[in-house]
């Protein structure tokens, strides 16, 4: 895990200057050292977080002749495999990092290659002869890979923070990425919040070079058509789950030459990853969780008593309201984008717990439940599509009362309610009737809007991911469809990001995530519908795969996501300054997001009962001004709320071709 970021100029070269403010930027990401490379064209930089050949792996890093290089955030798990294939044919390694593996194998197999990775990732490659960028993502969006133009640069970096290191970059908000957040939760891959600025979408690579920029997939999530499943036998499917699971597990767990820890939620995903390392491995295991001192959203109990069953040395930290508050203005700089929830929050200070203890890297169970149908969504569809058949039936209106069992206003507490809500939009020729009362929801955001906000956003914002299927998804099943769906919106775009690389990479911790392993996710993919979500019994199969090894008590209790405090937290009598600061009328016109009275009476609505019984949808608005207060102070008014510099030492690598000959004698340059 690394930052990596770069310029290519159509004039002069590229400005050094420019690279270490970029650098400095992502100093975060690598504290362990630092590098880069310019010629002429093309300047490369690289913050390193030395986890794999921790001597020898620095960056940039190039081929035999030094005409080929790349800088590189991530880690090719197969890399061991791969190099022993490239050595077979010719190919002279320096180094035992995985990052040697990529220029050896661009060599030999070009865009091929990445097919080939099985990782998490997001690269340049930079060919001086052929005077050509490469930018390549992981399949999932693991990893984050940002770029931007202006008049006579292209930048690239893994975060937005660095490309606003060149001042020719404007900054302002895209209205419609910020319809895209407040819809999805997040935006969605090529688009940001940030007017200009591009993400590179998951599973895809691209090229800059004299004919102009292109984008293309290498991957994209497939399921085969309903009914035509490869293999319908339960047991036999279980069978290679876990396999597969087991194999992905030890995979991310020993390949790295520094200790690597885990996270133990107390729910069956992260249960089974620290299992199988407890029971696959000869670790001596940590673990770590996240408490909170509100029960309601404590696992604390589980956590213990799986921590206990497999005698790890667990650490845990119990986070108040108070502390989400404290962190909050942090964790947005690090998001780079607004958000619906504070979720994110107690996520950074888990990660600064791990590092705190001397860990670089941590296992985590995150992704199961998109690849094998964890979530509620996937129920809650089940349940809609059932009443859709029949929507005047009372009989089957009250299998909605089977939903969300933890909340505190469940629908089986709320009826009434929950026909109204989800009743709407119960139209079975709708390929996202899945997750229309989810984006739905969180459009009400949108009612608070300025009109000037309003006027420059589409009203089908919400129709884009959607009119971007597939077209044989119409064969899928509709969990099938649904799944797609999640992994193209709330996975790599929140949940991958928000709450995992940024609040992970902001204590300089690596997360490495079993369930997104290429082989689980193909395996899983081809799996009839029934064997993740049976009835509502969700992941069905991994339950079975790993019975053996995960206690009743955690692989049989009802699925309980991850939450945390929210939006409450920030009436409290001890709230900081800078809240009324940033959402006074003055602030919120300055803005221009969203309307200066609407928040106003939003707020004083919360104030007079200090955020208790705050409604989901009030709970969203407030939190997505405050979020989108902070993105505007930090990102494009540019105050004091913006993230500081890093100062860097001395560089690992330091290749200059425009004031030097410079030669590639190894892999430090």
């Amino acid at each position: 895990m690394c930052g990596i970021c770069g310029v290519v100029t159509t004039g002069a070269p590229p400005e050094l200057t420019l690279l270490d403010k970029m650098m400095s930027r992502l100093g975060h990401r690598g504290p362990d050292g630092h590098g880069f490379y310019r010629d002429h064209r093309a300047a490369l930089g690289h913050t390193r977080l030395a986890i794999i050949d921790t001597a020898g792996g620095a960056q940039p890093l190039c081929n035999e002749d030094g005409t080929l290089w790349v800088t590189f955030n991530g880690e090719i798990f197969n890399y061991v495999e791969l190099a022993r294939e490239l050595k077979a044919l010719g190919h002279r390694f320096r180094t035992a990092s995985d990052t040697e593996v990529i220029v050896h194998a661009w060599e030999q197999w070009g865009a091929g290659s990445f097919d080939r990775f099985n990782g998490q990732w997001a690269l340049a490659l930079w060919d001086s002869r052929e005077q050509r960028l490469i930018l390549c993502r992981d399949r999932m969006g693991v990893r984050p890979l940002f770029y931007t133009r202006t008049r006579d640069r292209f930048l690239f970096a893994s975060e937005v923070k660095a490309l606003f290191a060149d001042p020719a970059v404007p900054r302002s908000f895209d209205p419609e990425g910020l319809s895209q957040t407040f819809g999805y939760w997040s935006t969605v891959a090529p688009r940001t919040v940030f007017s200009g600025v591009e993400q590179l979408p998951p599973g895809h690579h691209a090229v800059l070079d004299r004919t102009g920029f292109r984008v293309a997939p290498y991957w994209r999530a497939s399921f085969p058509p309903r009914g035509s499943e490869p293999c319908q036998d339960t047991e036999e499917n279980a069978a290679q789950l876990r396999e597969r699971v087991i194999e992905a597990t030890r995979l991310r767990f020993l390949r790295s030459d520094v200790p690597v820890g885990a996270y133990l939620s107390g729910g069956l995903d992260s249960s089974i990853t620290a299992a199988v390392i407890s029971r696959y491995t000869d670790a001596d295991l940590h673990t770590f969780s996240l408490r909170f001192q509100d029960r309601e959203f404590d696992e604390g109990g589980y956590q213990r008593q799986m921590s206990n069953a497999l005698g790890t040395r667990h650490q845990d930290i119990v986070v108040r309201p108070s502390d989400i508050v404290d962190v909050f203005p942090q964790v947005i700089r690090h998001t780079e984008t607004p958000l619906v929830r504070a979720a994110p929050a107690p996520m950074y200070l888990l990660s600064k717990l791990v590092a705190e203890h001397g860990f670089k890297v941590v296992v985590t169970g995150e992704g199961a439940d998109e690849v094998l149908a964890g979530y509620d969504v996937f129920r809650e569809a089940r349940v809609r599509m059932f009443w859709a058949r029949d929507p005047e039936s009372a009989k089957r209106a009250k299998a909605l009362e089977l939903l969300y069992p933890w909340m505190e206003r469940s629908p089986g507490k709320a009826p009434a309610f929950a026909r109204s809500f989800f009743g709407r939009n119960l139209d079975l020729d709708d390929p996202a009737l899945s997750h229309r009362p989810r984006w739905d929801s969180t459009a009400s955001i949108k009612t608070m809007f300025s009109a000037d906000m309003r006027n420059r956003t589409t009203a089908g914002a919400l129709d884009d991911v959607v009119a971007g299927m597939p077209a044989e998804s119409a064969q899928w099943d509709p969990l099938s469809r649904a799944q797609w769906l999640e992994m193209t919106t709330l996975l790599p775009g929140y949940l991958l990001s928000s709450q995992g690389d940024r609040m992970l990479m902001a204590n300089s911790v690596e997360g490495r995530f079993p369930f997104l392993d290429r082989n689980v996710i193909e395996f899983a993919n081809q799996l009839p519908a029934r064997h993740k979500l049976f009835g509502l019994d969700e992941k069905y199969l991994l339950k079975r795969a790993f019975a053996d090894i995960v206690p009743q008590d955690i692989s049989r209790r009802p699925k309980q996501p991850y939450r945390a405090p929210d939006a409450a937290s920030f009436f409290a009598s001890d709230r900081p300054e800078w809240f009324d600061e940033l959402t006074s009328e003055p602030a919120i016109s300055a803005a221009g997001v969203f309307d200066p009275r609407l928040v106003s009476g939003l707020f004083r609505k919360c104030a007079k009962s200090g955020g208790d019984g705050m409604s989901n949808t009030d709970n969203m608005r407030v939190l997505a001004v405050v979020s989108t207060q902070l993105t505007y102070e930090c990102f494009i008014a540019g105050t004091e709320w913006s993230l500081p510099e890093r100062k860097l030492p001395q560089p690992t690598v330091a290749v200059d071709l425009v004031t030097t000959k410079g030669e590639c004698s190894d892999a430090r340059g």
